[in-house]
C-alpha cells in the first residue's frame, strides 16, 4: 500500500474517534473547561505510557534501536513535545470553552474544522505549496462541512465564535508541528509527551481559575474516560504517525471527516435524524478526501530536516 493512502487510512480512523468524541465532549461541559482537559490528558498519559514500552519490546524482538532517545534526538523530542503540547493545550482549551459557551455543536464543528482551509494557507508561509488539485478539494470540503454543520446558516456572530475561531488558527499550527516533528522522533513518545504537557498546563490553569468538585468530576467520567483513552490516547496518536511523510493539506481533510463521523454516528448509534442536505454535505467531503488521493499530480514532500523552523 502506498505511504501516503496508508498514512491517509490512519488519520481517517482518526477522525471517526475524533468525531464520535465531539458528543462525548459536549457531554463533558458539565464539568470546568480547564479540569475537564486536565483529566483527559493525565489520562491519555497514562494510556500511553505502557503502549511506549510494549513498542520498544517490539522493536528490541526486531533486533531495532528501541528505549528512550538520548542526547540531540532527546533534546529534539522535548521540544516538539512542548511545542505540539502547547498548541494542542491552547487550540483544547479554546475548543472546550467555546463548546461549553455555544450550544450549537454543529455551529462549533463548522469552525473549528476551518482548518482544512488554514493548513494549506499556513503550508505557503513555510513554502509548502499544494497543487490546485488539492485547492479544488478544500473548497469541496468546505461546501461540504456548510451543507453538513450548517443547517440554518451563521444565525448570527457569537462572542464563542471567536474563541471557536481562534482554536480553528492553533490546531492548524499544531498541525504544522507535527508535521515538523513526527518525522525526526517516536510518535508514540512524542504523542505522550505533548498529553503530559497538555495535562501540567492545563491542571495549573484550573487551579488558578476553576473550582472543581469531586461531584464534577465523577459527573463527567464516561466523557473523560471516552476522550482521555481514545480521542486523546489513540487519536492523537494515529494523528502523528499519519502525518508522517504526508502533505499536511492532505492530512487536514480526512481529519475534518470528523464532521462527516460525528453527524452519520448520531443518526446511527442515537437515531439522530440525517436531512438529505447533511447527506449531500457528507457526500462532498468524502469526495473531496477521495479526490486529494488521485494521482493527477504529484505532490512534493520536502525532507523532514528542511522543514518549517521549530
Amino acid at each position: 500500500m502506498k505511504v501516503q493512502t496508508r498514512n491517509t487510512l490512519l488519520l481517517v480512523l482518526c477522525a471517526l474517534i475524533w468525531g464520535l468524541a465531539f458528543v462525548a465532549q459536549s457531554a463533558g461541559a458539565t464539568l470546568a473547561p480547564f479540569a475537564f482537559l486536565a483529566s483527559r490528558s493525565w489520562l491519555a498519559v497514562v494510556v500511553l505510557w505502557p503502549v511506549c514500552h510494549l513498542f520498544d519490546a517490539i522493536h528490541r524482538r526486531r533486533g531495532e534501536p528501541a528505549g528512550a532517545p538520548r542526547g540531540d534526538a532527546r533534546r529534539l523530542l522535548i521540544r516538539g513535545g512542548v511545542i505540539c503540547g502547547t498548541l494542542l493545550f491552547a487550540a483544547s482549551a479554546a475548543q472546550q470553552i467555546g463548546i461549553t459557551l455555544n450550544p450549537s455543536t454543529a455551529k462549533a464543528s463548522f469552525i473549528t474544522a476551518m482548518y482544512v482551509v488554514l493548513v494549506p494557507v499556513a503550508g505557503l508561509l513555510f513554502g509548502r505549496k499544494s497543487p490546485v488539485q488539492i485547492w479544488g478539494c478544500v473548497v469541496l470540503s468546505v461546501a461540504g462541512l456548510y451543507l453538513l454543520c450548517m443547517q440554518d446558516g451563521f444565525g448570527g456572530v457569537e462572542a464563542s465564535d471567536g474563541i471557536l475561531l481562534l482554536c480553528a488558527f492553533l490546531f492548524t499550527f499544531q498541525i504544522m508541528a507535527v508535521d515538523h516533528f513526527s518525522p525526526q522522533v517516536d510518535g508514540v513518545r512524542l504523542s505522550m509527551l505533548q498529553f503530559f504537557v497538555v495535562a501540567i498546563e492545563s491542571t495549573i490553569a484550573s487551579f488558578l481559575t476553576e473550582t472543581v468538585t469531586l461531584a464534577d468530576l465523577t459527573g463527567a467520567a464516561l466523557p473523560v474516560i471516552y476522550c482521555g483513552v481514545l480521542s486523546s490516547g489513540v487519536g492523537y496518536t494515529l494523528q502523528i504517525l499519519g502525518q508522517r511523510d504526508l502533505n499536511p493539506a492532505i492530512a487536514s481533510l480526512a481529519m475534518c471527516l470528523e464532521s462527516v463521523f460525528g453527524a452519520l454516528g448520531g443518526w446511527v448509534l442515537l437515531s439522530q435524524s440525517l436531512s438529505v442536505r447533511e447527506l449531500a454535505g457528507c457526500i462532498l467531503i468524502f469526495a473531496a478526501v477521495v479526490g486529494a488521493q488521485l494521482p493527477l499530480g504529484r505532490l512534493v514532500r520536502r525532507p523532514a530536516h528542511t522543514g518549517h523552523g521549530g
